[in-house]
């Protein structure tokens, strides 16, 4: 099992399926955190019918503090989107004083329309910005850094965020088309120590694992 392997202390994952007809009657999300040894787990379903129950979902090393579940406005004729994040308190290698505080959120954005993406990104970052804590954000944004809504660039530029080599043309997660349409966003008093796109086919998507610390104050 890739999570197993890699072992991540937080995973991120989108269309995390809960239990429903469609999902074989168990929820995905619990099985994996089960299965890969994570005592945390928590997750959103923005799209609920009679046949499917499916959203946003965090797995993690260390316990939420704080657990918000957001869903974004509907957008018919697509299905709901959302987010799901999660606080925890984290004690870097090497820093003195109180852990601190970082809000960790899976986002999945509409696919069809530039001018949901748009909304749905202001409506994600009004919250951020009432947090005030270090963040990062991964997720499915379907959208990429030369899009012309550019909303991974937006979300960024408003909250304090930025990506890993955002201009780089070889960190293509989309397997159809090699566009990257998954990110991972964090708060500027945090730095990539690296970052790698998977090769493991997993579904449509590469999934992207990454090695986050403290940026050193110069």
């Amino acid at each position: 099992m890739v999570l197993k392997r890699e072992d991540a202390d937080i995973v991120a994952l989108q269309e995390a399926d809960g239990a429903s007809l469609w999902s074989g009657g168990f929820d995905h999300v619990a099985m994996l955190a089960k299965e890969a040894g994570y005592l945390n787990y928590v997750r959103t379903s923005h799209a609920v019918s009679m046949l499917f129950s499916y959203g946003t979902a965090l797995l993690s090393r260390k316990p939420f503090l704080d657990v918000v579940h957001h869903t974004f406005k509907p957008s018919p004729p697509t299905i709901n989107k959302g987010f799901t994040l999660g606080q925890i308190a984290w004690q870097p290698e090497g820093r003195q004083g109180s852990p601190m505080l970082v809000d960790v959120a899976s986002v999945h954005l509409d696919f069809s329309r530039k001018s949901v993406r748009e909304y749905q990104i202001r409506e994600m970052g009004k919250l951020l910005s009432g947090r005030n804590h270090s963040a990062i954000i991964l997720g499915d944004f379907n959208s990429d850094w030369f899009a012309e809504e550019q909303v991974v660039q937006t979300l960024a530029a408003s909250n304090g965020l930025h990506v890993f080599m955002p201009e780089a043309r070889d960190l293509g997660t989309y397997r159809s088309s090699d566009r990257r349409l998954d990110w991972i966003l964090i708060s500027n008093d945090l730095e990539f120590v690296s970052h790698e796109v998977l090769t493991d086919v997993l579904s449509d998507h590469n999934a992207i694992i990454a090695t986050i610390g403290v940026k050193e104050s110069r």
